[in-house]
């Protein structure tokens, strides 16, 4: 495939306990001059050859990598996300949050890839090195083997833009240790491998340096093939191994805000209220320049999606997460009908003012019966 292509995706032989050979699956961002952020065109890729792969007997595990040093995947490509929000909001059926055709396709697309790597069949290796945030960490979330390494930056800054953390987030923050998952949402706070780690964001922190070991501790491996007789998930298990031993080599964790300040936090988010949550974090004094810069992108960001962020965690602590998922589509669609996103974008992304004119201006001007509105079941046009 041309070196031009938004995805690469090649094969590597290694040995099958068949008898026979058996190949390792590996895709590749391949936009690194945006931080590998993720386009239609590269979800449709992803979708297509990872099913491929799934079906395939001889493919016995996948890996997921983004291209260059930067950036596993810095999130979603949002340039023609916001010419199609500014197109709906401009057109006679703006109060019809499915009329955005190409919302509808990208956020139920990208959602349905990620929910098929959650349950997908075979191991699935995320190599989550450099900045991996939005929809970076939603590609990573539901694999089965979540690597990451002493460049490794995790964030879900969606608040920033006038969004909440999508892509499985309502699913994996409310399941976060303690009351992490609602203070991360509404700060956005940057997590490096070790927070990922006590977040369970990941499960493995390994050194960059080792990423070409690791490919040859692959494909010398032995892999249990489809059809053998051999314990079920002896695969899993096996990378498992592999990399917990490689874990061991890797250098010391770095120190882990996210855990240095985890009595903190709860203390600051116990409650699970929103107005008391965003008052405490919003008036933290202190000294430490982590939780000054969360407690300063809660006070810049989108009042309505803060509400947002923590409302829909609420609800999807209930839920299963393809419910989860359809949950955030319908509501990932209202968000794109209403003024917010499109303003955050503009604003932050497209001519960088850094001036957004949220709609409602402030955290005292949400109200439950504006906020509940993005919890209407949109009706679906039935052939």
């Amino acid at each position: 495939m041309s070196g031009a292509a938004p995805v690469l995706f090649r094969t590597l032989p290694c040995r099958s306990k068949a008898g026979g050979g058996a190949l390792i699956g590996v895709a590749t961002l391949n936009a690194p001059a945006t931080l590998n952020a993720l386009s239609l065109e590269m979800i449709a890729l992803l979708e297509t050859q990872l099913a491929a792969w799934e079906a395939d007997p001889a493919v016995v595990l996948v890996m997921l990598e983004g291209a260059g040093d930067k950036a596993f995947c810095a999130g979603g490509d949002l340039q023609q996300l916001y010419r199609s929000m500014r197109e709906h909001h401009a057109s006679p059926q703006s109060a019809d949050p499915l009329a955005n055709a190409y919302a509808r396709e990208f956020f139920g697309r990208e959602y349905a890839l990620d929910l098929s790597i959650h349950t997908y069949a075979k191991p699935v290796l995320a190599w989550g090195h450099g900045i991996v945030m939005g929809g970076g960490i939603g590609l990573m979330a539901g694999a089965s083997h979540r690597v990451v390494t002493e460049a490794s930056r995790l964030a879900m800054p969606e608040v920033a833009i006038g969004l909440y953390p999508d892509v499985g987030g309502s699913w994996f923050l409310s399941r976060a240790p303690g009351h992490t998952g609602p203070f991360l949402a509404l700060t956005g706070a940057a997590l490096n491998a070790a927070d990922a780690q006590f977040a369970r964001l990941a499960d493995y922190r390994l050194a960059h340096a080792d990423k070409a070991r690791l490919i040859d501790m692959l494909q010398s491996e032995v892999w249990a093939a489809p059809g053998t007789v051999a314990p079920p998930g002896a695969n899993h298990h096996m990378l498992g191994a592999m990399l917990a031993k490689l874990q061991k080599a890797a250098p010391p964790a770095p120190a882990s805000p996210l855990r240095e300040h985890y009595d903190l936090i709860n203390e600051l988010c116990a409650s699970g209220n929103f107005g008391d949550m965003v008052l405490r974090i919003a008036s933290l004094e202190s000294e430490d320049r982590w939780l000054q810069k969360a407690a300063t992108a809660l006070r810049k960001g989108s009042p309505g999606a803060a509400w947002l962020a923590v409302a829909i965690q609420q609800r999807a602590k209930y839920l299963s997460l393809a419910e989860v998922f359809q949950l955030e589509l319908d509501v990932s669609l209202i968000c794109a009908a209403r003024p917010d996103f499109a303003e955050g974008i503009r604003a932050l992304i497209i001519d960088k003012d850094m001036q957004p004119r949220w709609q409602p201006a402030s955290l005292a001007d949400v109200g439950e019966a504006w906020g509940e509105g993005f919890f209407t079941q949109l009706e679906r046009k039935t052939a």
